[in-house]
């Protein structure tokens, strides 16, 4: 496996999924990421067992693993002057200092950038956030569920405006992977940056800035336009302006999206292959101007076509189509998606309870084609004595800061 971050060392001083998915991310490709908790209780989300009703084996915790696997555990309490000299230890050594705690707390535990940059002038200091590290509620928290989801107008766009009330995030930790990829990303450039000229950076990366890039297309058209648009209810069939682009129900109730941006070229193709060849001899869709003129007429033709076969005889058969199309898919579905397997999307790392592997997501970037190779999420403070010792901390000295509570 190409590892383009071998060599450089991660100080991971976050915990939930946002920031830490950046670490997973950083581990992936090849970093050596020292994950920093609290020498009692770990990382806050440890403890979240119960996810949407779904309970989880803490020792096989999905939620937990997915932004923590390749990691090391060091066990220390930020709280005491101790435990902070312990961390300015570790900093010496390393590249990145990733974070994701509020200013408040790194100035009161000492770990904030000129904390660090004390004992480590050429770390790169990274900072991911809620609400961003400026302005009036730059010290107020947030999970994506508020910021990514909710405060960005996400939700809001994507719920139909004829339903009483918003669309809730059905997704675990969906704006704080997609944010930790951000910070990934930016933390890449940061390291290229100093290896050009020496200087180190900092950067900031927040869940609501996350999401104003994911919907940076359409905010800018609000902005030039000042119309607002949402998604509409879910219904069979194309577009007002084009029968090419829309959902189609299957006769089983599944469905199939069509996405032909530009009909130019595949009229009579898709026609075609949803069985109504004689519909592209229709004047009315003899070319793309008369099939957007006629787009409700067209519209209810595929309707019909699509309804009257299930929706594993259209995933087979629609493979030849030349225009754009996609199964609506499950969850469960993705998992024998046959593209997706191809592509290795699916890691597997050992269960720290000795069973069978557990399987997680690759992150979306891949490098010379080969897999992902990576290990287990560490048990809170797994790697305390062993890093330590690796920095050259004599052994009296660990048992010092562990009878002190300062490590575990």
């Amino acid at each position: 496996m190409t590892q383009v971050m071998k060599g450089v060392r991660v100080l991971e001083v976050a915990q939930f999924t946002y920031v830490p998915a950046a670490g997973a991310i950083l581990a992936d490709w090849g970093a050596d990421v020292i994950k920093i908790e609290h020498p009692v209780r770990g990382d806050t989300q440890r403890g979240f067992l119960n996810m949407g009703g779904v309970q989880l084996d803490p020792l096989r915790h999905t939620l937990f693993e997915h932004p923590n696997r390749g990691k090391r555990s060091v066990g220390i309490d930020l709280s005491t002057e101790e435990g902070q000299a312990v961390l300015y230890e570790l900093a010496k050594s390393a590249d990145v200092f990733l974070t994701n705690y509020l200013p408040q707390v790194r100035q009161k535990n000492k770990f904030d950038i000129e904390h660090i940059r004390a004992v480590n002038p050429n770390i790169i200091y990274a900072r991911g956030s809620a609400l961003g590290n400026k302005g009036p509620e730059r010290e107020v928290g947030g999970f994506d569920g508020t910021c990514f989801w909710s405060r960005s107008g996400v939700a809001h766009a994507m719920t139909p405006e004829e339903l009483p009330g918003p669309l809730t995030q059905g997704i675990p930790a969906f704006g704080d992977s997609i944010g930790g990829m951000f910070i990934a990303g930016g933390i890449s450039g940061a390291l290229f940056h100093r290896e050009r000229t020496g200087e180190a950076v900092e950067l900031d990366v927040s869940l609501l800035s996350s999401a104003w890039w994911a919907s940076g297309a359409l905010i800018a058209q609000v902005m030039e336009t000042d119309i607002l648009t949402r998604n509409g209810m879910p219904s069979s069939g194309g577009s007002l302006r084009n029968p090419f682009m829309g959902n189609f129900r299957t006769s089983d109730g599944g469905t199939i999206n069509l996405c032909m941006v530009s009909p130019t070229g595949l009229i009579a193709d898709t026609f075609a292959h949803v069985g109504v060849p004689e519909a592209a001899d229709d004047p009315r869709f003899k070319d793309v101007l008369a099939l957007i003129e006629n787009a409700g007429a067209a519209s209810d033709i595929l309707v019909k076509a699509f309804g009257q076969k299930p929706f594993a005889y259209w995933r087979e058969h629609l493979k030849t189509m030349k225009g754009q199309w996609a199964p609506i898919q499950s969850f469960k579905d993705l998992l024998t998606d046959e593209q997706a397997i191809a592509n290795d999307m699916i890691i597997e790392v050992e269960g720290a309870d000795g069973g069978a592997p557990l399987r997680l997501v690759r992150g979306p970037v891949q490098f010379d084609g080969q897999p992902v190779q990576t290990t287990r999420s560490p048990q809170a403070s797994e790697h305390t004595e062993l890093v330590l010792m690796e920095l050259g901390v004599e052994w009296d000295q660990i048992e010092q800061w562990k009878a002190s509570g300062a490590i575990a």
